[in-house]
């Protein structure tokens, strides 16, 4: 999609509804990322988290967020005129992501505020759901979005 063909936040609606595609993380994938980014061994170690709180691995939060970013770009950011993100707000890990879970979500507009020439100030809930659709993730999401002259 063309930039010129992307919308701007004057065509924004706030309580607009916005559905997420799928997306399943492997065990693989959810292993790499933690090694990575979040080595905690109920994360990476199948064996010392087979013992622990949650009775086997689970995805690090922040990878959690990450799989919520890429579903909320492609379904939503994509298609908006988006100058960068502000701020994550009430960020809520709700229940564990575990290996091969499929993850869901949507996001709604919940505020358009112009603040200066050429932009406003987004507002979304966001939310992640595994493929019982229990709720893996909220937050609230502020982004800015270019507006017209």
């Amino acid at each position: 999609m063309t930039t010129e063909s992307r919308a701007f936040a004057d065509d924004l609606e706030v309580g607009r509804h916005h559905e997420f595609e799928t997306f399943t993380i492997s065990e693989g994938d959810l292993v790499d990322f933690a090694s990575q980014w979040d080595p905690q061994s109920f994360h990476v170690d199948a064996d010392a988290a087979e013992s622990g709180a949650f009775g086997g691995l689970i995805a690090s939060g922040i990878h959690t967020l990450a799989v919520f970013q890429r579903l909320a770009v492609r379904a939503v950011f994509d298609h908006w005129q988006v100058i960068a993100g502000r701020r994550l707000v009430d960020v809520a890990f709700l229940r564990p992501v575990r290996p091969d879970d499929t993850l869901t979500g949507s996001m709604t507009i919940d505020t358009v505020t112009f603040d200066k020439p050429g932009r406003a100030l987004v507002t979304c809930a966001g939310r992640l759901v595994n493929g019982d659709d229990r709720e893996v993730l909220s937050t609230t999401m502020e982004v800015f979005v270019r507006a017209r002259d």
